[in-house]
Order: C-alpha cells, then sequence, then structure tokens
C-alpha cells in the first residue's frame, strides 16, 4: 500500500492543483472534454482567515478542444468545502466572478464575458441525490417548452449563464469503473488510514501504466512528505475539531431548547384545555344567570298580574280578607299588593 496525503485538506488540494499537469488532468475527467491549457488565473481565492465556515476557492482559466478541433477559453471556478455550508457564500463568490473585469474577454469587441464552469467538491451529501457527480446544463426553450438549437452556442447566452459540475465525496467509494471515477478515486475518504485522517492509502500498482495518475500520486506523496504541508494540516485538524465542538454545543443547545419548547407547548396545551373548561363553565352559569332571568320576569309578571287583579276586586267592594279567601292568601299579602 502507499500513502500518499489525503487531498480534502485545503494546503494539499491547493499542493496539488498548483501544478498545471495534476490541474488539467483533473479538470479534463471533470468536464469530460480534452483540456489542452490551463493557468491559475491572478488571483486565487482561497481561505487566507479561518472563518465559521471553510470554504476553499481557486480559479483557472483553461483551453478546451471543442469537436471541431479548435481551443476555447473558459473560467473554472473551483470551489471545495468539507463541512456543509451555506448555498449563498457559493452565490457571493460567483456573484464576484460575475462583475470581475478581468472575467471579460477584451478580444471580443462586443464586450462579452469568458463562459464560465462552476466545480463544486463537497465533502457531504447534497439531500438525497444518488448520483456522486451531478451535471448541471443550461438549456434555452421557446416559448411552447422546445429547445432552441439555431444559433446556439451564443457568446450573449454564455456571458449571462453558466454550466455546474457538483461533486459529492462521500458517494466516490469503490466506483473506479470510468476515467472520471478513476481520477476522483484519490478522494474516496474510505481509503483514509486508520491511525490518520491526514493520509489514505493507496494500492501499489493501481494505475500502474496511467503516466498522469502515477504523477498525482507522486505529487500526493511529495505533499505528505513535506514539512510545511504536514504542519498546515495540523492547523485545518485543530480548526475543525474547534468547529466539530462548537457544532456539538449549538446541537446540544438546540436539542434543549427543543425539548423546552416541547415543555412549553404541552403547558400551552394543557393551559388551552383548562381556558376551553373555563369558558364551558361560565358558558354553563351564563345560561343559568339568563334561565334565572326569565324566571325573575315570570314572577314579575305574576305580580304584576295578581296586584291588578287584587286592586280590581278591592275596587268593587270586595272585603279583603274575601280576597285572601279566594285567591288562596293571607290578608297580610293581599294587603302588601294594595299599598
Amino acid at each position: 500500500m502507499l500513502t500518499v496525503a489525503n487531498p480534502v485538506y485545503d494546503v494539499v488540494f491547493k499542493y496539488l492543483m498548483e501544478d498545471m499537469r495534476v490541474a488539467r488532468t483533473i479538470l479534463s475527467a471533470l468536464l469530460q472534454k480534452e483540456v489542452t491549457e490551463v493557468e491559475l488565473r491572478p488571483h486565487e481565492y482561497s481561505n487566507q482567515e479561518r472563518d465559521t465556515l471553510s470554504v476553499f476557492r481557486i480559479d483557472f482559466g483553461a483551453k478546451v478542444r471543442k469537436a471541431d478541433g479548435t481551443d476555447q477559453l473558459i473560467l473554472i471556478e473551483l470551489q471545495k468545502t468539507w463541512l456543509e455550508t451555506e448555498t449563498l457564500r457559493f452565490r457571493q463568490y460567483l456573484g464576484t466572478q460575475y462583475s470581475n473585469p478581468q472575467n471579460m474577454n477584451h478580444k471580443s469587441e462586443d464586450g462579452y464575458a469568458i463562459p464560465m464552469v462552476a466545480v463544486y467538491l463537497l465533502g457531504h451529501r447534497v439531500g438525497l441525490i444518488e448520483e456522486p457527480v451531478l451535471y448541471v446544463s443550461h438549456q434555452s426553450y421557446d416559448y411552447q417548452g422546445n429547445v432552441v438549437r439555431q444559433g446556439l452556442p451564443n457568446p450573449f447566452v454564455d456571458s449571462l449563464t453558466h454550466d455546474s459540475i457538483i461533486v459529492q465525496i462521500p458517494l466516490l467509494s469503490g466506483r473506479v469503473n470510468s476515467r472520471l471515477y478513476q481520477v476522483l478515486s484519490i478522494f474516496d475518504q474510505t481509503r483514509k488510514d486508520s491511525q490518520s485522517g491526514q493520509v489514505i492509502c493507496l494500492e501499489d500498482g493501481a494505475y500502474h501504466g496511467d503516466k498522469d495518475m502515477e504523477y498525482i500520486v507522486h505529487r500526493l506523496q511529495a505533499a505528505a512528505a513535506d514539512a510545511e504541508v504536514r504542519r498546515e494540516m495540523m492547523v485545518e485538524d485543530e480548526f475543525f475539531s474547534i468547529i466539530e465542538k462548537r457544532d456539538t454545543t449549538i446541537m446540544l443547545k438546540d436539542r434543549q431548547l427543543a425539548e423546552k419548547n416541547v415543555e412549553l407547548e404541552q403547558k400551552d396545551a394543557q393551559l388551552e384545555q383548562k381556558d376551553a373548561q373555563l369558558e364551558q363553565k361560565d358558558a354553563q352559569l351564563e345560561q343559568k344567570d339568563a334561565q334565572l332571568e326569565q324566571k325573575d320576569a315570570q314572577l314579575e309578571q305574576k305580580d304584576l298580574s295578581l296586584r291588578k287583579s287584587i286592586q280590581m276586586l278591592r275596587q268593587a267592594k270586595m272585603p279583603v280578607d274575601s280576597i285572601a279567601a279566594n285567591l288562596g292568601m293571607t290578608v297580610e299579602e293581599v294587603m302588601s299588593f294594595l299599598s
């Protein structure tokens, strides 16, 4: 087995990709086209200062051989991250590239932009997508949804859109059935050494006869032997360890907050249930009060009728004791209606 530096580390990946032969081999495999020339763009947007999440960025200018045998200059904006990150970071970087005057084709009289391809090497999976490498290519359609082919490709259209290649490193394991997967196999994290994640183990002779792949392996061996590279790998490990501890702390706090929220929701539900019971009792009391008011009104009506009857009988000169006897009342009760 051969022990080589793990290229998912930023410092190793930079060491690897700053070699133009290696860059041409990897980019040719990703683009599925022959890259005849490649160079680093003037500015390399790698992380100079560690922030909350690591996103390594590097730009290439590449000449790609087209089907008609001519070469086309394109920009390749490569971004690599080992941790899950928000897409806003990627979009902000692309926005910078779109607005960069250096990315315009100054040889074009119309001032069109150089076509761009965005490549994302992700150390995590994207949702439920099972394909290790995803090609996202733009198409042009008419109103009826038919693909428009006449006049395309067009430099104006290509200046405003770009294709993307997304590589899910966790899904590369065991896939060596094509040139692309053979090249990407150096990123297969199932090959990490059991004692140290800084190195991966490759079978001796696995790339025998493939001069480009042998060259890449030698380059990774050189990175593993470089003291400065090893020191930077240690720094990356410390950084990711801090990030992991921070994320663990955040996850625990989130879990505690979620549990408290559940408790609060349960208490709220209990309070709502009690409120509903109180409202029901209040409704019952209101109903009883209405019934009592109705009875009081009926009694008042009866008293008014009785008072009128007694007064009429009294006006007819009927003695009070006779009225009391006829109405089944006492003399005192009759007199109370006459007062």
